[in-house]
């Protein structure tokens, strides 16, 4: 089935660095859009970064010139370089793409999340 799976969260201490990966997988016949979300405690899950298609990126602004994130097309990969990290990026982040599984059909698709702890 199609599916993808996160990996790289951890605990960093404020000022280091950690990157997420995600691996989408299954019958695919072509990815949109890809991106990470995060959801923190208490709070509503809130766009971090997404790449298009096309070369279209966005960052959240909190996130701007700190997190960048890359995709790799030919892999089904996506992936998200933070730095920097402050103890308010402490939250559960996943992984979403909207993928074409047939030629009529597309749907969104979102990963399992992965923990990042930024803490002394």
């Amino acid at each position: 089935q199609v599916q993808l799976v996160e990996s790289g969260g951890g605990l960093v201490q404020p000022g280091g660095s950690l990157r997420l990966s995600c691996a989408a997988s299954g019958n695919i016949l072509s990815i949109n859009s890809m991106g990470w979300y995060r959801q923190a405690p208490g709070k509503e899950r809130e766009l971090v970064a997404l790449v298009s298609s096309g070369v279209s990126i966005y960052y959240t602004d909190s996130v701007k010139g700190r997190f960048t994130i890359s995709r790799i097309n030919a892999k089904k990969t996506v992936s998200l370089q933070m730095n920097s990290l402050k103890a308010e990026d402490t939250a559960v982040y996943f992984c979403r793409a909207i993928m074409k599984v047939s030629d009529t059909d597309e749907y969104e698709y979102w990963g399992q999340g992965t923990q990042v702890t930024v803490s002394s």
